[in-house]
C-alpha cells in the first residue's frame, strides 16, 4: 500500500496533476542534493519520490499557482 495515501495526499493539493509535478520537482532536488532532507525515525521511504510525497503529507511544501 502507498504511504502515504492518495486519498490523504489529494487533501494537501487538490489535482493529481499539480501533486506529480510538485513531487517529482522536489524529488528531483532532494537527488541532486540529498542534504535538503533531514531524515526522521518516522519516515518510512527510501527513494526520493516517497520522501517528497511524505514532505506534501507533512505540508513541508508548498507552491503558489501562477495565473496566465
Amino acid at each position: 500500500m502507498l504511504n502515504p495515501s492518495i486519498d490523504s495526499l489529494m487533501t494537501k493539493i487538490n489535482s493529481k496533476y499539480t501533486l506529480v509535478t510538485v513531487s517529482a520537482h522536489r524529488a528531483r532536488q532532494l537527488r541532486e542534493k540529498p542534504d535538503l532532507y533531514e531524515k526522521t525515525a518516522k519516515s518510512k521511504s527510501v527513494n526520493y519520490v516517497g520522501m517528497a510525497l511524505e514532505e506534501i503529507e507533512a505540508e513541508k511544501i508548498t507552491f503558489n499557482r501562477r495565473e496566465q
